[in-house]
């Protein structure tokens, strides 16, 4: 089960024919600083039934979940990053 944070802010490029790139997003640790992290690469995850994501977070067709590739002291990590369509929020499961 991971973390899923709602207090997180993308960068991301929106393109003519309605895709979504994420490129960076940043959160806020314990210290209250900010941690900016790029995104190196992603896929988007494309499914128009309910289900439960490997996080435990329960998602449907009006939300775009995308599993990203982050650089953290020279390791890749996988986050997921979910956008909300209805509410233009995101959240990320860490």
């Amino acid at each position: 089960m991971s973390k899923i944070n709602s207090n997180v802010d993308v960068i991301c490029q929106h393109n003519a024919d309605g895709t979504i790139v994420p490129m960076r997003f940043r959160l806020m640790n314990e210290d209250g600083i900010y941690e900016t992290y790029t995104i190196k690469g992603y896929r988007q995850i494309l499914r128009k039934d309910v289900y439960t994501t490997p996080d435990g977070v329960l998602t449907d067709r009006r939300e775009d979940v995308f599993e990203c590739r982050v650089l953290v002291l020279d390791v890749y990590h996988t986050v997921r990053l979910y956008f909300n369509k209805i509410t233009c929020k995101w959240r990320v499961a860490i």
